[in-house]
């Protein structure tokens, strides 16, 4: 008798679908909040060097330690920091790398996985906290944000009293909705949650506000970065950050030599050369508040603000779906968030491009909606 796969697999993976990452071809990429600038000319062969003396035939630094202290620094993990406590002690903070944060929400999971163990985030939100709780076999709960995409507090309060989460997520900003939760509200969490609170700062180039500096000032705090905004999605290189404690036993589950050598030698010689990328950061930030005026010229949609590398707008007249597939036509790929459905219903989500890809997109949905 052959196997069968209704007979194997977990009932819960059969119920899911595969994370689905679509060809561009050759159409204008805004649909993967991707930095949109290769690394200038001018760093390209010194970079080639580096890696021609890369030794591929050996495996790399499996702690990343180089790399690691790099990361640090640039990063701004506090040290040490006062715990508050009576007896005023230190808590020693410090780094995990992950290949993508995608990985380090995993190794969290996997390392707090129990039966009746539960992962929390607000929703709409990061697909992944919900995707990932499914293959530890934790059971996710999702707690809807207002309309103006804000924390609904009284029923994220009500819903941690209730499950009393191992895990919460709190992107920030928030992935889709680009918005900043309210520092004092994510401090209300912080204050009242008996497990880990991970803020998720995958867009911390583009938000210039941070939680970095408090870790240490609450003992289930961590703090999630990486290097894909900055310019460097094709490397898969992701941060943890917060008290030693917690990610020395995180340490014990990430698989060994995850962090590959070209990876160390090109994030290495990438943060030697920060300035640039920085830049590319500033000239993105100018733009989104461009692309930002110029959607909300359309009286078609509602735009929401944001803090991160793309814009969600939500389409009042017409069909959300329509004017993807009408923009595609025209050469420009968006995310058509309104597959997702609930609050994100007629809602469409634009990375922010170069200068020329953004009037393309302009110039495209001029034709599409008039």
């Amino acid at each position: 008798m052959s196997a069968k796969v209704e007979d194997l697999i977990r009932k819960e993976i059969q119920a899911i679908h595969a994370y689905h990452v679509p060809d561009p071809g050759d159409m204008i990429k805004l649909d993967a909040m991707e930095n949109p600038y290769a690394m200038p000319e001018i760093l390209v062969d010194e970079w080639l060097e580096l890696i021609k003396r890369a030794e591929i035939n050996r495996y790399p630094d499996p702690a990343a330690s180089r790399l690691s202290v790099m990361l640090e620094s640039y990063m701004e993990v506090p040290q040490t920091i006062s715990s508050g406590d009576a007896k005023n002690k230190l808590l020693a903070n410090s780094i995990i790398l992950g290949n993508g944060s995608d990985e380090l929400i995993q190794i969290m999971a996997m390392a707090v996985a129990q039966p009746g163990k539960k992962i929390l985030a607000p929703e709409p939100g990061f697909v992944m906290y919900n995707m990932i709780a499914s293959f530890v076999g934790m059971e996710y709960v999702g707690v809807a944000l207002k309309e103006d995409f804000s924390l609904d507090m009284p029923a994220m309060l009500a819903a941690i009293k209730t499950h009393q989460p191992a895990l919460i997520f709190l992107a920030y900003p928030n992935n889709p909705t680009g918005n900043l939760f309210a520092d004092d509200e994510i401090l209300e969490i912080l204050n009242v949650a008996q497990g880990l609170v991970v803020i998720d700062e995958a867009y911390h180039p583009f938000a210039c506000s941070s939680f970095m500096p408090r870790l240490g000032e609450f003992e289930n705090l961590l703090v999630m970065r990486t290097v894909s905004k900055m310019g460097l999605a094709g490397l898969r290189l992701g941060l943890l950050a917060g008290p030693e404690r917690w990610i020395c036993e995180f340490d014990k589950i990430r698989l060994p030599y995850n962090i590959n050598i070209l990876t160390q030698v090109t994030a290495e010689f990438a943060l030697r050369h920060a300035d640039v990328f920085e830049a590319q950061a500033a000239i993105i930030r100018e733009q989104r508040e461009w692309l930002f005026e110029k959607l909300n010229a359309f009286s078609q949609f509602k735009v929401f603000p944001s803090r991160a590398n793309f814009i969600l707008l939500r389409v009042l007249e017409g069909d959300a779906s329509q004017i993807f597939e009408g923009l595609k036509k025209r050469g420009v790929l968006i995310k058509n968030s309104h597959s997702s459905g609930g609050m994100l219903t007629q809602c469409l989500r634009v990375t922010v491009g170069k200068p020329q890809e953004n009037q393309a997109l302009i110039t495209a949905l001029n034709a599409c909606v008039g």
